[in-house]
């Protein structure tokens, strides 16, 4: 008995020994120099997706020359140029300053979620003009100090700090990178968590654990902070996520990183194998490995046609607009213009276009799986999910690169290093043709090329990549495209094959390999476009197509279509599910603008990816993502509402989200107006999708209706032989 105890005592020891040491090496730690910057590429604990983790792998690839508009930016000398550019080095560090002399922060614990532009008034922006004196600096703050949220403003020039009440709503700030890494930690130091893992057949060393949103249930789950932790098996494969320790999920309270409780009801499923799970191009096969086609790059002799003014302002073709990323939002776009043909004025078109929230609820409503229901933007942070792009892979040869300028916890700056990438895409699409027929007599051939510039930002949101494009054509389109790419979150299972299953039994997704089910889930990607159609008035119209009948002997026809136009004058009018059989175009126009003819200018929107949140409007996660209970909503401009999930969605309860804030019914015509759009997609995993997923994309556009007098894009020339580069294939130099 002495002897088993003995062993039982140098297991425990050796285990807590071995946290203390994972913890010491794995937490992110403050630089010597408060004014260092961190870099993601070398300090990742402060940058990695949801925190997995997981051992440095080798680069067995050859690394690819730097392209020539990857640049090495030292960002330490930033100043502002413009009222909208993000908050600098220079800045972020006087904030921290501000912060920790004031009383709030003095004597107590806290940690800062969120320190960004507090963007100066509408009607400000729109008077400043290059060469004015900058707008007074601002930041907003978002602090949890002793247990409680607090939203603040602090003024750059005066170092005044304003508390605002947020005790109003529910739910809390988005996580930090921090929060996220020690949640994942904390099971490590339980004895029961260790000895879960041990029993299920999984070495410590192996383990991968990710820090999943709760969501909110009901009262129980109140007044704290929680977030659950579920553990993979790294052995044998990089792909983590295909080897999940099914049914084992911790509670941890996130402000006292103490396990809540520890529920396994999986002691039976195996772990999958991780047979044929890498995705790695050096894990592959050599007689695996497909050469389909051969390398193909677009090259501008002449270099790219667009610039990059004073870091951040965007001018190509007939477009300008100011560009930054953003730590909650990813991607944010304003001041988006076009050049008319015909006046060469610059005319309004957006004021501020960004990814507002990402609700992804899976159908499983099982123990272990019910509460995954994420709201990417909330909960995680869009743009602190970005990950460096990859040039020649994710960007083409020609790309210029633009890092983020983020925060840690204790408001150290840190940058993320080619967070977005801006490029001149043409990929054989023609921007306009005709072809007379011969029977005119007429030999006109006429055709162009399109041409477009995409802005592109990948998020890596632990298992899923996202990628979101901003395409901007000299047409006057604007079309917003999301990607969806990554690794399933699979759910084990003990079958191998579905002839196993019995009729009846619900696997809420599908078999994809052996002890492999990938679950049915949903995504839905909603984007805030504040538009303003040559001017801040505009209205919202749901031009709608109705069959009519014709009279008696009026015509041989019998039927025929037309456009009954209806301006919403609320918010409610506004408010659009989109059916296939009950067709419409929605416009936002300029009442007081009119082209030569009288038409109102405007622009309409075009959907695409037009899949619907179908689960109960009393689910708990679609409360909080009510947001989707319509494709289009319009809503007044205020600047308190931008994020569709409300301020603080991480535990929220959905009381303040866009469905909440439209139930008001404001009136909205001849007013200035924030349209929102969601792109939706259902998501029946099948086996081409393992062990990792082809990327599916779906789009919508922004397009000109009587915006102009004509087509914008009738004087561009054709392409000629001697305007472009003749390159020979390197087998026949």
């Amino acid at each position: 008995m002495e002897a088993r105890n003995l062993l039982r005592f140098l297991v425990l020891f050796l285990s807590i020994a071995f946290v203390l040491i994972f913890t010491w090496v794995h937490l992110p730690s403050t630089p010597p120099n408060p004014t260092e910057l961190l870099d993601c590429t070398t300090n990742s604990p402060w940058c990695t997706s949801k925190n997995r983790f997981q051992p440095k792998q080798p680069n067995l690839l050859k690394e690819s020359p730097k392209p020539t508009r990857q640049r090495q930016h030292n960002h330490a000398s930033d100043k502002p140029h413009h009222p909208l550019d993000p908050l600098t080095i220079q800045e972020l560090n006087e904030l921290r300053s501000i912060l920790t002399s004031h009383a709030l922060f003095k004597s107590s614990s806290y940690t800062l979620h969120t320190i960004e532009l507090e963007e100066p008034e509408k009607p400000l922006v729109l008077k400043w003009k290059k060469g004015d004196p900058l707008l007074p600096r601002k930041a907003t703050v978002v602090a949890r100090v002793d247990g409680k949220s607090h939203v603040l403003t602090v003024h750059l020039s005066t170092r005044e700090v304003t508390v605002h009440e947020t005790s109003s709503h529910s739910g809390y700030p988005t996580m930090t990178i921090e929060d996220m890494t020690t949640a994942t930690l904390a099971p490590l130091a339980n004895a029961d968590f260790n000895r879960t893992i041990i029993q299920r057949g999984v070495d410590l060393t192996d383990l991968a654990c990710l820090p999943i949103s709760s969501g909110w249930y009901g009262e129980s789950e109140e007044n704290r902070r929680l977030i659950k932790v579920q553990c993979y098996s790294m052995k044998g494969t990089a792909n983590f996520y295909m080897r999940p320790i099914e049914g084992l999920t911790v509670l941890v309270d996130l402000d006292t990183k103490q396990v809540v409780e520890i529920s396994d009801k999986g002691k039976n499923i195996p772990i999958p194998n991780s047979a044929n799970t890498d995705y790695r191009y050096s894990a592959q096969e050599l007689h695996q490995v497909m050469n389909l086609f051969n390398p193909i790059s677009i090259e501008q002799p002449k270099g790219p046609s667009f610039t990059i003014e004073d870091e951040h302002l965007v001018k190509w073709a007939n477009w300008e607009f100011h560009l930054k990323p953003d730590a909650r939002a990813g991607v944010i776009v304003s001041r988006a213009k076009v050049r008319d043909p015909d006046t060469g004025e610059l005319r309004n078109v957006m004021y501020k276009g960004f990814t507002s929230e990402l609700f992804v609820p899976y159908m499983d409503p099982t123990d272990a799986w019910y509460f995954k229901t994420y709201m990417d933007a909330g909960e995680y942070g869009f743009g602190l999910q970005a990950m460096a792009l990859d040039p020649l892979n994710d960007c083409p040869r020609n790309a210029y690169y633009m890092d983020g300028v983020f925060v840690a916890a204790d408001g150290t700056p840190y940058v993320r290093s080619n967070m977005i990438c801006v490029f001149e895409k043409y990929a054989g699409d023609i921007g306009w043709r005709h072809s007379e027929s011969p029977i005119t007599g007429m030999g006109i051939k006429e055709a162009r090329p399109k041409v477009t510039l995409v802005v592109r930002m990948a998020a890596s949101v632990a298992n899923y990549d996202y990628i979101v494009d901003w395409e901007f054509q000299t047409d006057g389109l604007i079309r917003i495209k999301v990607g969806l790419s990554g690794i399933l979150m699979v759910k084990g299972t003990t079958y191998d094959n579905i002839n196993q299953i019995p009729n009846q039994e619900n696997l809420y997704g599908t078999l994809l390999s052996e002890n492999v089910i990938g679950v049915i889930h949903d995504h839905y990607i909603t984007f805030y476009l504040d538009m303003d159609i040559d001017g801040l008035d505009n209205s919202f119209v749901n031009v709608n197509i109705k069959k009519q009948q014709t009279s008696p002997g009026e015509s041989p026809r019998r039927s025929y279509l037309k456009a009954i136009r209806n301006v919403a004058k609320t918010e409610k009018d506004a408010q659009i599910k989109l059916k296939l059989y009950d067709p419409s175009e929605f416009h936002v126009i300029n009442p007081s603008k009119k082209t030569r003819v009288g038409n109102p200018v405007g622009y309409k929107v075009v959907p695409g990816g037009t899949a619907a949140s179908m689960l109960d409007l009393d689910d708990p996660p679609q409360k909080r993502g009510a947001f989707t209970n319509n494709q289009i909503w319009v809503t007044p401009y205020n600047q308190s509402e931008q994020w569709a999930g409300g301020l603080f969605v991480y535990q929220s309860q959905g009381e303040d989200t866009l469905a909440t804030w439209s139930e008001r019914d404001r009136p909205i015509e001849n007013k200035d107006i924030v349209l929102w759009y969601t792109l939706g997609f259902h998501h029946i995993p099948c086996q081409e999708d393992f062990p990792i997923m082809p990327t599916v994309s779906s789009s919508f556009d922004l397009k000109p209706v009587n915006f102009f007098e004509s087509n914008p894009i009738l004087r561009i020339p054709p392409n000629l032989e001697k305007d472009l580069p003749v390159c020979e294939p390197a087998a026949s130099v």
